[in-house]
């Protein structure tokens, strides 16, 4: 049996390198100004196409994993930095660094937002601690409150400072401003995809509860640390490049684990590779359904993600 499965694994995955590679060609490929007729073709595809394709893959890898790593921590299908709170939490830090200082650079900025990111989780991991009633609706429910309460905040924060606009535009969720010079600190996301599949058994082993976690040798507490720190890392750095991207992390592990059960390790690489395909697949339609004008890749992310959230739902009323 062994040696029959590895083959059918290695074919699966060259399929979906090749189809990655197939969707990365195709965005390359898509936009509004002629790349191989114009004068300057080559200087804008560096300029705008490469970054821009390169940031659809780092940050479709890299929050499907996250929500996949949030998900295991909680014990809860249902969890993802959007439906925590993690993203709003990221975007507060955002503005309030851009009313301190608004000419800081965007190291700074992605500072702020990954450690105001990590506070919004702590806080959501205390409140839920708390919760008595845990099941699987009403943790996100709570994370989703959380959020509403932080986003109304940044609202009315932004709206006394006269940065709503600035702050809508920041959070909308498009990669138009993936460019060259500004799209670079994406690459840090890959810190996170590394150290995701190095500690892929321990969180594992958190995901079965503390008391299990602690028989085996673990400590539980460091390893929902870590964890916490990735997915705020991953989700502040995403936030400041290219906003928010809703209901990724949630849709990716469920239609990974319906097709491949719930084995942490065997199913990141395919987690890695759904993300980047929903993630590609939405940008090229978001530049395509009214072009020359490109609509937000959040506003597709969050209609296919709220489809998704009800269809689970129902399944689950089903199995009672």
């Amino acid at each position: 049996m062994p040696t029959a499965r590895r083959p059918r694994l290695s074919w699966s995955l060259l399929g979906a390198v090749l189809l990655t590679v197939a969707l990365t060609v195709l965005s390359l490929s898509v936009g509004v100004y002629d790349i191989l007729g114009a004068d300057d073709g080559a200087e804008i595809f560096a300029i705008t196409r490469i970054p821009r394709t390169v940031a659809l893959i780092l940050s479709g890898a890299v929050m499907a994993m996250s929500g996949l790593v949030m998900q295991m921590i909680t014990q809860n299908r249902f969890v993802e930095p959007t439906t925590t709170g993690t993203t709003e939490w990221a975007g507060l830090g955002l503005l309030l660094i851009m009313i301190i200082a608004p000419a800081a650079s965007l190291l700074v900025k992605m500072s702020v937002a990954v450690a105001t990111a990590f506070i919004g989780t702590l806080v959501f991991f205390a409140f839920l601690q708390r919760v008595t009633l845990k099941s699987s609706v009403i943790v996100p429910i709570v994370g989703m409150m959380l959020a509403a309460v932080v986003g109304a905040a940044s609202t009315y924060i932004a709206l006394e400072t006269n940065l709503l606009q600035t702050m809508g535009i920041w959070f909308q969720g498009s990669f138009t401003s993936a460019i060259k010079g500004q799209y670079e600190p994406m690459w840090a996301v890959l810190i996170v995809v590394v150290l995701v599949f190095v500690a892929a058994d321990r969180f594992t082993a958190a995901g079965l509860g503390e008391e299990f976690a602690t028989n085996i040798g673990l400590n539980y507490r460091m390893v929902v640390l870590l964890g916490t720190g990735l997915i705020a890392l991953a989700t502040g750095i995403v936030t400041v490049v290219v906003g928010q991207l809703p209901f990724l992390g949630l849709i990716v592990p469920n239609l990974v684990s319906m097709v491949r059960g719930d084995d942490l390790r065997s199913n990141l690489p395919w987690v890695a590779f759904t993300g980047i395909w929903i993630v590609t697949i939405c940008d090229i339609i978001a530049r395509v359904i009214i072009m020359p004008f490109e609509v937000p890749v959040a506003i597709i992310l969050a209609a296919i993600g709220a489809v998704v959230f009800v269809v689970m739902l129902l399944r689950m009323r089903r199995r009672g």
